[in-house]
């Protein structure tokens, strides 16, 4: 008897799998290694001639700019991961996000360049937040298509691992900088370190990535496709015809979780600093504890979502994250390192709750011809109006109230724009992403069932 379709799938699933995460974790390394460098170093660097909490303005105001770039990836990598293949486009996105980093760290400073530093550094910017638009997209259905329907949410949550695993990694690195150096050592050229480590990261993430077979049901859709003699209709029109409610669901699923982190782990390193006055290794160590926790309940919560739904689990986490950001600023404003570990550990756990299942909440809400283009929209476009602007919201509203009230009334207020988008949509837990038209309304299992 011929294997199941879904035992065939899970034949690779294990290196899928690691693939997946070693090249998440490069790419959210780059991205978090420049929120860290903006919170601690780009204002001394890029922005001198500006007040301390002016040039920490600026500095994350060039990093909310890469997000601009994140819905131009989101287009072009799904409308070619969604034509070509998720495998090709996974290793462009490292290629590109890998060179940008490690030319962050060549460039030279305000003092040495004038306004190009800035200019420069910004062009950079948008060429990672181009890159990891189209990343995530990629690498969580490159897993949850090898996968079956019953673990899918454990499985596809470990390439959301990247997250944490990256920033630990980010954080782990600037945290050994500035043990090991003094303040003008680490301003002067420390910070460079990092970035240009990143070249031997994507080498390692290249070398397993390119090992990675394509998607097993892309490889079949497409064979679908070719033998049909209609000409298809373009994913991104295909996504917004026939799912626009979903890609909105997806928008406003990401709200809370995006603003939420950001703010718990990019935010509070300028806020800590500047605000409480702890010292920058502090403030370092403790989002390199909070993300080591989140790294291991991720899977948890991933497997949580494969017994009790998707949305239960998400909408717990979108709830506690609401509440919690009043009590997080209270904590980090004791200046006591236990207590600024608790408030960024819990924040994360909570954060986790939301984003483990959302790898395969929606990869489940779209069909196989227009999953890239549709997850990547939902996502990406989103982050434009979330983690964006989020550090940049954060300490516009710190310099105007000088409280951290506000802050906590902003993402309480993205907290309930997320139960709400997510109470509006549909349970995916069990969705066959092998039928042709699982996503748009359709959940092909159920409806074999019925049958």
């Amino acid at each position: 008897m011929a294997a199941s379709p879904d035992v065939a799938r899970t034949g690779s699933l294990p290196r899928v799998v690691a693939a997946s995460l070693i090249g998440t974790t490069v790419e959210w390394y780059d991205y978090f290694l420049y929120g860290s460098a903006a919170a601690l170093v780009f204002g001394h660097v890029f922005f001198p001639k500006a007040d301390p909490l002016t040039g920490t303005l600026l500095s994350f105001l060039t990093y909310a700019i890469g997000f601009a770039a994140r819905p131009l990836g989101a287009l072009v990598f799904g409308h070619f991961g969604d034509r070509i293949g998720r495998k090709k486009l996974l290793v462009l996105s490292l290629l590109l996000m890998g060179g940008a980093t490690t030319l962050i760290g060549c460039l030279p400073t305000y003092d040495q360049a004038g306004v190009a530093a800035p200019v420069m550094l910004t062009g950079l910017r948008l060429v990672q937040g181009f890159a990891l638009g189209g990343e995530w997209g990629g690498a969580v259905l490159l897993v949850s298509e090898h996968g079956d329907p019953k673990r899918r949410g454990f499985w596809a949550s470990w390439p959301q691992g990247g997250a944490p695993a990256g920033n630990l990694l980010a954080a782990g690195v600037l945290s050994l900088m500035t043990a090991v150096q003094s303040d003008a050592a680490f301003l002067d050229w420390g910070w460079r370190v990092p970035f240009l480590l990143s070249a031997v990261l994507v080498a390692v993430g290249l070398w397993i990535r390119l090992a990675v077979d394509e998607s097993p049901l892309f490889k079949a859709a497409l064979a679908a496709a070719e033998r049909r003699t209609v000409k298809e209709t373009p994913p991104l029109l295909a996504v917004l015809r026939d799912s626009w409610r979903d890609v909105l669901v997806a928008m406003g699923a990401r709200m809370a979780e995006n603003i939420s982190y950001y703010v718990m782990t990019t935010f509070v390193l300028a806020y800590a600093v500047g605000h409480a006055h702890l010292p920058k290794q502090t403030a370092l160590n403790a989002v390199l504890i909070g993300s080591a926790v989140q790294f291991a309940l991720i899977p948890l919560f991933g497997a949580l979502s494969d017994r009790i739904g998707r949305k239960p689990v998400y909408l717990v986490g979108a709830v506690g994250v609401g509440v919690w950001a009043f009590v997080f600023f209270r904590m980090v404003d004791t200046a006591d390192f236990t207590s600024l570990v608790t408030a960024i550990t819990v924040g994360l756990v909570f954060h986790s709750m939301m984003y483990a299942p959302q790898a395969a909440f929606f990869s489940e809400l779209f069909a196989t011809r227009t999953r890239y283009s549709g997850a990547s929209i939902g996502a990406q476009f989103s982050s434009v109006a979330a983690g964006a602007p989020a550090p940049l919201i954060a300490t516009a509203l710190l310099k105007d109230y000088g409280s951290a009230t506000p802050i906590a009334v902003y993402v309480a207020i993205a907290a309930v724009i997320t139960v709400f988008a997510v109470l509006c949509g549909r349970e995916t837990r069990g969705a066959d992403l092998a039928g042709p038209d699982a996503g748009p309304g359709v959940d092909s299992v159920k409806a074999a069932t019925a049958a």
